[in-house]
Formats: structure tokens, sequence, C-alpha cells
């Protein structure tokens, strides 16, 4: 559904999800305007990735609406490259996949792109001999082309080194400024620093329960 002009780019009212008739966390509200970036915390098992999986519609909401003005991208906490491909090889996938608009500069795009995710000495590795933080490099590539203004970052700072997290930042920036938006899980330490950002705590539907019955 898309919301009116100089709406917000996503709106979120009661939103909730059921697996095996127990909530998988409490009803959560929010709005996100363009430029703003969002970041989703909370313990372990407390459903920040399946709430990512509602918002990018892979998931239907048990109960609650979403509304936003365009699909948007999302990028799970598991890197999406193919392991018999090289790293070039999977960049050049995922530009035909997603049909960015520069798919017809598509050699010097795939070249900058590398380089800007410092790859480009393992450019012709396959997937499966990349370290960790190599393999989410690579898969984190695909900010760097995409056409959608709403990204859905799960754990993007997971198996990256310091070097990987400045990159990252740079990146996410860069769309900010340019007026895109972001939602981000994150746990631990790892968290973007330097942003102004929202931040959104869940609680899992057995925390909720466990604390009622203490």
């Amino acid at each position: 559904m898309d919301l009116p002009n100089n709406s917000h780019m996503l709106a979120v009212t009661g939103l909730s999800f059921e697996r095996y008739f127990e909530r998988v966390f409490e009803p959560v509200s929010f709005e996100l305007d363009a430029g703003s970036l969002l970041l989703i915390t909370g313990s372990n098992g407390c459903g920040k990735t399946t709430l990512l999986r509602l918002l990018a519609g892979l998931l239907d909401p048990s109960e609650g609406k979403i509304q936003k003005e365009e699909q948007p991208l999302y990028a799970g906490h598991f890197p999406a490259i193919k392991d018999d491909l090289s790293v070039e090889e999977n960049i050049r996938f995922w530009m035909k996949f997603m049909g960015t608009r520069k798919s017809d500069q598509m050699d010097g795009l795939c070249e900058q792109v590398i380089e800007e995710i410092g790859l480009t000495p393992v450019a012709q590795q396959e997937g499966r001999t990349l370290s960790a933080g190599q393999r989410k490099r690579c898969s984190l590539a695909r900010l760097l082309f995409c056409d959608e203004s709403l990204w859905l970052l799960d754990e993007p700072y997971s198996n990256l080194d310091p070097q990987g997290i400045a990159m990252l930042d740079s990146i996410l920036k860069t769309h900010l400024t340019s007026g895109g938006a972001c939602i981000m899980t994150t746990h631990g330490s790892l968290r973007p620093e330097g942003f102004d950002l929202q931040e959104c705590h869940m609680i899992s539907g057995r925390e909720r329960y466990a604390g009622e019955a203490a």
C-alpha cells in the first residue's frame, strides 16, 4: 500500500507475528522518514530478523499494519553469495538479477564496486575460498548499485574488521545523505557510530510472559 506524498517512507503500527500460536515479539510501532536510520535491538531470539522479514514482505503479520512507499532491499544475516562463482561473477550476477539502472555500465561499475568493498586482490577467487569477512563484504556490495531507497540490513556489521565497518559506515552515510533510509538489526557493541538514529528495542513474547509470571 502506497503512502500519500510527503508522508513517511515507512509506517508500522501494532505489528506482531505469531508462531505455533505464540507471539514471537511484542507489538511494535514506528515511522521512518527519508534520511533516517532505525536501529533494532534486543536479545537473541526476540524477533529482530522476523521483523525485517515482515517488512520485506517475506512473511505476513499476524497483527498490525505496514505502509511503505516502495519495496525495500533486504540483506539477510547470511551472505547471499554463490560458492562456485568468483567475487566478480557474484557481483555481476546481482547486477543482472536486481536490474539496476546502472546495468549498462556494468564492466566499469563492477570493477569500481570491487575496489570500493576492498576485494580487488581476491576478485577472481571463488566464494568458497573467501574468509567470513570477505564473504560479508561481497554480499554488501549490492548496496553500491541497488536502486531501492529503503534498506533492511540484518546484522550488517557481523564478521567485518574495523576497516570493513568503516567501509559500511561510509556507504550508509552516502545513502542517508542522498535521501535514502535504513533499518538495521544489531547485537552487542556492533552498532553504527556517528549517526543520528532512532532505536527500537524489541521484547520477545516469551520475555513478556516470563516478566508477568515473575
